[in-house]
């Protein structure tokens, strides 16, 4: 079941229902697997409990580097950075995903490769850096067409660089 409704066109984060994301985080519980500790830190996230969501997602880079695969791992690194973006830690998240992208390209691994390109581009986003932001997006739209994404995923990518080019408009009128 996805939770995500659809994105803010200006701050690019996910549309949620703050009423069935908190059930399922209740739902969840204290669940020691990966996909738990995973789906526990993006709810968290989403709710705007990010200091909550880092102590989580910090545990679920251990658990994945112990018990799970490199894909398990790449997974929830991203998951991680995200999080120190909504902390707004953008050096950290982008040098994280920054690693995650190359091991990912370097692997054949295109879907995890967009999903860490368009993590970044949102990072560089937020930070006001939109030439780089849609670099990233245009890269994932890439990756996402290489790996049969849906019509929704391609979606969501293009809303974003979409988003970049207006910042960037925007800010070349006003300098």
């Amino acid at each position: 079941m996805s939770y995500i409704s659809g994105y803010d066109p200006d701050t690019l984060r996910e549309k949620v229902s703050p009423t069935q994301c908190r059930d399922r985080l209740e739902e969840i519980g204290e669940q020691r697997s990966l996909p738990a500790l995973l789906e526990r830190v993006w709810l968290l996230k989403v709710l705007d409990r990010a200091e909550e969501a880092l102590v989580v997602s910090e545990q679920s880079v251990r658990v994945a580097r112990m018990a799970g695969t490199r894909k398990d791992l790449l997974r929830a690194r991203i998951l991680h950075a995200t999080v120190l973006q909504a902390l707004g830690k953008y050096s950290a998240a982008w040098q994280e995903l920054t690693a995650c992208a190359e091991e990912a390209e370097g692997q054949g691994w295109a879907g995890i490769g967009a999903f860490a390109h368009m993590h970044r581009g949102k990072v560089s986003y937020d930070d006001g850096d939109y030439e780089g932001a849609r670099k990233d997006f245009k890269r994932a739209l890439f990756l996402r067409q290489e790996s049969g994404a849906t019509e929704d995923q391609l979606e969501s990518v293009l809303m974003a660089i979409d988003a970049a080019d207006r910042r960037r408009a925007a800010a070349s009128v006003a300098s």
